[in-house]
């Protein structure tokens, strides 16, 4: 799949538009899915990403929050351009904010605790009430779609006491007694992540949360949700929300987790328990693992680039990228693989038969962007990545059959892909070298299906010829810091 948007795209309201227009690209390309941006209405309007949500149902219709279109665009915009990209046999995949809203109309009296932000079961204070933003009354939409009430017991917690103008978190007393539960206990409980925080064990706010999405299905059909934040949700109810989503429009209907936790994947694989295997889940520990690869440079052990992986230990479950929008340059979670690295990362999960691999705009199409941090203002110019549209393409064509790995050296690994029947001509020699001075040759055994074979370099990095004979140490060359994928003339 392609995430189309990183969190600098343009807030001009075209970006439905935009990816209207390159449907044909990605689809020639080789892109079968496409991953896109909250389509929520935020709480700044047409400055919002999405992820601050304001109104679910709210997609660019209504004048709210100072617009009518989103960032990306209007809701009939959004509309035509799901269905050209299903037209175009282009699965599409919706980003689902279900964690927080933010932007209310009204306070409300609330009585709270303020938590210890490392440990939010420790209250720092006595209990006391606050006025907080906790009464949405959504009146450009007026009670189109829904009438759902949001006010203060739909929510475990909030952020800021309008009336001291005061931030914090603020744990809100009600007959739940506490935070919701957690797949971890990270921060003591981490329910609570930003803006007011939905509770969902309230069974009024459970039921508006499936007429949404049966009436989002409806609305723009589509194949497949992105759940944001899945660490911060009580597992029970994804559990029982994606059983309804795919009771009322689809049983196949796609689901991948945003469960962000680098350092130990048994955090995820005990999530997706906890799911009993809903969803599958974004690889944030091999993330780590490919960014960490591409600062340590020669340095780091390239045999070891998959251990800790979810990838590693529930393949079936593992949706790969190399950088997404949280981890790109100027953002919170800033830890981006570096641009000589990229194509190595993803020849890494493209080529391999493990894993669903995401490929990230900036990385295919280039974004020029700059931010505020603070010190003064930072301009970003990431160019797409050369050679990878030949390897998504290759991944198309050639990607097939049984693995076999050779990952016998620190610098240089490798792997072959058999090929199969039904897809003549398939199969590949992948060889990936980090060491930036010296140029490797990786000597292998190959099955059958590629002996007696003349095979060249589909990446354009090496222009000699490697004839394959029987197929016994076979030696294919790879520059320095370079990538390799060598398939059959």
């Amino acid at each position: 799949m392609i995430q189309f948007f990183d969190w600098y795209i343009p807030a001009d309201s075209t970006h439905w538009q935009r990816f209207k227009d390159l449907i044909p690209t990605l689809t020639d390309t080789g892109i079968t899915a496409a991953w896109l941006p909250p389509a929520y209405k935020g709480t700044t309007g047409v400055e919002s990403r999405g992820y601050d949500v304001y109104d679910i149902y709210d997609l660019g219709e209504f004048d709210q929050k100072g617009t009518v279109a989103t960032r990306f665009g209007t809701k009939e915009q959004y509309i035509v351009a799901v269905k050209a990209a299903r037209e175009a046999g282009l699965d599409v995949y919706v980003d689902i904010v279900l964690n927080h809203m933010g932007g209310a109309e009204e306070t409300e009296p609330v009585r709270v605790r303020k938590m210890d932000p490392e440990d939010r079961t420790k209250a720092i204070e006595e209990e006391r009430t606050i006025q907080a933003y906790t009464r949405f009354t959504f009146p450009g939409r007026n009670g189109k779609y829904s009438d759902f009430t949001w006010d203060k017991s739909c929510f475990t917690g909030v952020d800021l006491a309008a009336d001291t103008r005061e931030y914090g978190i603020f744990n809100i007393i009600s007959e739940y007694e506490d935070w919701e539960p957690m797949a971890s206990e990270e921060k003591g409980n981490f329910d609570f992540l930003m803006l007011n925080d939905i509770e969902t064990r309230k069974p009024q706010v459970r039921e508006e949360l499936k007429r949404l999405i049966a009436w989002y299905g409806q609305t723009v059909p589509f194949n497949g949700v992105r759940l944001d934040a899945v660490k911060h949700i009580n597992p029970g109810f994804y559990a029982e929300w994606l059983d309804h989503a795919r009771a009322v429009i689809s049983k196949d209907l796609f689901a991948v987790g945003e469960y962000w936790k680098t350092d130990d994947v048994n955090a995820l694989i005990h999530y997706l328990e906890l799911v009993g295997d809903r969803m599958m889940l974004m690889d944030a520990p091999l993330h780590e693992s490919l960014a960490k690869a591409s600062r340590e440079g020669r340095d780091f052990d390239m045999r070891t680039i998959f251990d800790g992986s979810l990838v590693q230990r529930r393949p079936e479950k593992a949706v790969t990228f190399v950088d997404n929008h949280d981890t790109q340059p100027l953002q919170s979670l800033e830890d981006t693989t570096q641009d000589w690295f990229r194509l190595h990362g993803y020849a890494l999960i493209l080529l391999r038969k493990d894993g669903y691999p995401v490929v990230f705009y900036p990385h295919a199409f280039g974004s020029h962007y700059k931010d505020d941090k603070g010190d003064g203002e930072k301009e970003v110019v990431l160019h797409p990545v050369v050679g990878l549209d030949r390897m998504v393409g290759l991944r198309s064509t050639h990607a097939y059959g049984d693995q076999n790995d050779v990952f016998e050296s620190q610098h240089c690994i490798g792997w072959v892909r058999e090929g199969v029947a039904e897809m003549p001509g398939s199969g590949m020699v992948v060889v990936l070298n980090t060491d930036p001075e010296n140029g490797r040759e990786l000597e292998i055994n190959l099955p059958g299906s590629l002996k007696d074979k003349v095979m060249y370099d589909g990446i354009e990095q090496c222009d000699n010829e490697v004839h394959t004979g029987d197929g016994a140490g076979v030696r294919f060359p790879v520059k320095p810091n370079g990538v390799s994928v060598w398939i059959c003339r």
